[in-house]
């Protein structure tokens, strides 16, 4: 079994999870691999960064792992994703950040949830991708036009609400006047769309939602969609720039943009165990029930 190590911080309630974690995996002889970065960032925090010689590190993925474990919040997730991309690599997140919907794992759970995980006690939820094209092309987002949680459009630089201009399947839906669009999978659902007003969507649902951001025409309201639609949007405002979001990688593109969002060519395997179940989360996490009347 060969497994990746991926972080972004280190911080002073992530050393003991980190810890226990490489001590874990290395007493059950799994070859590991930790991200160059973070490598760097734990050995150099570390008390007895000796302890880290026998690990090495890794700057790509590739079909030799067979696992990628997230050490983080949602984000860090997120971000790992650029690293597995169409590899099919299953990424499990153990949870030091705050809500954590995909770094469901939490510290105390670390130990017993890697001996699930090594002995095959666990499923994969397959979770559905954005990808995005611009005409004219932008060189930012050719590398990883891709998103898990949501693909956004937003104003920059100004106050004024920006224009965006919404068709599906190539017909005219409408204009957003707002602070800007979100395109979420269900995935996304609980993130960035959930505090805009959108709803909370099954992982497992073949449907994307878009959610404007503020809308100032106040009959806007989040809109369910099929996954095979193809949406394409245009921006206008009194700045000549906005911001396009793919999770949380950001560019700047031209007002003479067109953008395109697709359901993208692959999917991210995520890592549940057997007795997680995404309506367990939703209700711990939402705090669902916790109401005395119930």
């Amino acid at each position: 079994m060969k497994v990746a190590i991926y972080g972004q911080y280190y911080h002073a309630n992530t050393q003991e999870s980190i810890e226990k974690l490489l001590e874990i995996l290395s007493q059950k002889n799994v070859a590991v691999c930790v991200e160059n970065d973070f490598f760097n960032i734990i050995k150099h925090e570390s008390k007895s960064p000796s302890r880290l010689d026998d690990f090495e590190t890794f700057e790509t993925l590739d079909e030799s792992f067979t696992l990628l474990i997230s050490i983080g919040g949602d984000g860090t997730i997120l971000r790992a994703i650029t690293y597995v991309r169409d590899l099919s690599i299953p990424i499990v997140g153990i949870n030091t950040g705050r809500l954590g919907f995909l770094a469901t794992i939490q510290t105390n759970q670390i130990e017993s949830a890697i001996n699930d995980i090594i002995n095959g006690h666990y499923k994969v939820s397959k979770r559905t991708l954005l990808s995005v094209e611009t005409q004219p092309e932008n060189s930012d987002l050719v590398d990883t036009n891709f998103a898990l949680n949501e693909i956004a459009v937003s104003r920059k630089n100004t106050t004024s609400m920006i224009t965006v201009e919404t068709h599906l399947n190539d017909e005219y839906l409408t204009s957003y006047w707002a602070d800007g669009l979100i395109v979420s999978t269900p995935t996304g659902s609980t993130g960035y769309s959930l505090s805009c007003g959108g709803p909370v969507i099954a992982p497992e649902t073949d449907s994307f939602v878009l959610t404007p951001i503020a809308p100032h025409n106040l009959n806007a309201r989040p809109l369910v969609i099929p996954d095979e639609t193809k949406i394409q949007l245009k921006v206008s405002g009194r700045e000549e720039h906005y911001l396009i979001s793919l999770d949380s990688r950001i560019a700047t593109l031209h007002n003479s943009t067109t953008v395109t969002i697709k359901k993208a060519n692959f999917e991210i395997k995520m890592v549940e165990l057997l007795q997680e179940s995404f309506i367990d989360t939703l209700r711990k996490k939402m705090l669902w029930g916790e109401d005395k009347r119930n």
